[in-house]
């Protein structure tokens, strides 16, 4: 089997004849890699080239250009504080440009991605991550009482982007999922209740989602520390999967499987044992293995493999990753 054919399978529950995929989505930090170029890694060695090297199957990032582009001119405030701002930046965003950026990355992995050499993940802006990102976290906290107008007016200009992405990008080819980009959870559960959920954030997400998955692509939302609260939040949106998983922050992927037999999971993999040897690391491998072979999982660190972790954990590490790939599909 090839890279695509095991991680779209693996997307819908179906059986990989030879290993799982070996994805890292969001692999190392660059001080990782500058760590591991003192112990041995080849000092030209591109981050491109790095997930061959280790043997990994790649999962390749389209973005979609949602932000403040590079010709916003210095006199315009990349910060909103209030509709007026907005005004004069959002000519800024959601760019023809945006969506040109992205159809020339498409046009350039379609020849690839049809051979099934990588998988292809969009990445879009979420309806938590968005104003945030726009409006700074304090400020974007305060807006749900007292710019709600606001809010909802960047989310329905996000939502109407975010469609008109997706679809210009499938014209030229099907990536095999979607990641809206959020980090709405920390380590004891949600930044917002489920009120402001589903006022601010789940119209949008039903303005897009039936549109994703109308075009034959998975939709999973990335949202960093206890995701467990807003499972069912997200699945009442269309969302059909989530990611990475942090262990740190007390998701426990076995109950989720055991809680939400459908839900794709991305990730999961404790990152902090990789710096402790063969032995835990194992022993992680084992904790996920009912799950790898429960289907529609994807393992995986379940964040940036930190610079903690030298280069001869993180062999053995791709080393047992391999075997376990393997076992979950025997």
């Amino acid at each position: 089997m090839n890279a695509r054919e095991r991680f779209v399978r693996t997307l819908n529950f179906q059986k990989c004849s030879d290993r799982l995929p070996m994805v890292e989505w969001a692999a190392w930090w660059d001080l990782t890699m500058d760590r591991w170029k003192t112990e041995g890694l080849d000092q030209d060695l591109s981050w491109d080239d790095s997930l061959a090297y280790f043997a990994l199957d790649p999962l390749i990032l389209i973005g979609t250009g949602g932000g403040p582009g590079a010709n916003t001119p210095p006199e315009i405030s990349r910060t909103v504080s209030d509709e007026a701002s907005y005004e004069a930046l959002r000519p800024y965003l959601f760019t023809e440009a945006g969506i040109e950026g992205s159809l020339r990355q498409a046009r350039r992995l379609k020849a690839g991605h049809e051979r099934g050499e990588f998988s292809i993940r969009v990445w879009l802006d979420g309806y938590f991550w968005f104003p945030r990102s726009q409006m700074g976290i304090e400020q974007h906290m305060l807006a749900f009482y007292d710019q709600p107008e606001l809010m909802h007016r960047m989310n329905r200009d996000l939502a109407e982007y975010n469609n008109r992405v997706i679809q210009a990008i499938c014209t030229v080819l099907t990536p095999d999922m979607v990641g809206f980009a959020e980090d709405m959870s920390y380590n004891h559960g949600p930044m917002l209740s489920r009120e402001f959920f589903d006022a601010f954030l789940l119209p949008y997400y039903q303005r897009t989602v039936p549109v994703i998955k109308g075009l034959g692509v998975k939709a999973l939302v990335d949202t960093d520390g206890d995701v467990t609260t807003m499972i069912p939040w997200l699945l009442q949106a269309g969302i059909e999967g989530v990611y990475p998983l942090e262990r740190q922050a007390g998701v426990d992927i076995a109950k989720l499987r055991a809680a939400f037999p459908q839900l794709i999971m991305m990730g999961g993999y404790d990152k902090l044992v990789m710096s402790h040897g063969e032995g835990p690391m194992r022993a992680e491998f084992e904790r996920l293995l009912p799950v790898m072979r429960s289907g529609g999982y994807i393992p995986s660190v379940d964040h940036q493999t930190p610079p903690e972790v030298s280069l001869e954990n993180f062999k053995i590490y791709v080393r047992l990753f391999r075997e376990y790939c393997e076992r979950a599909v025997r």
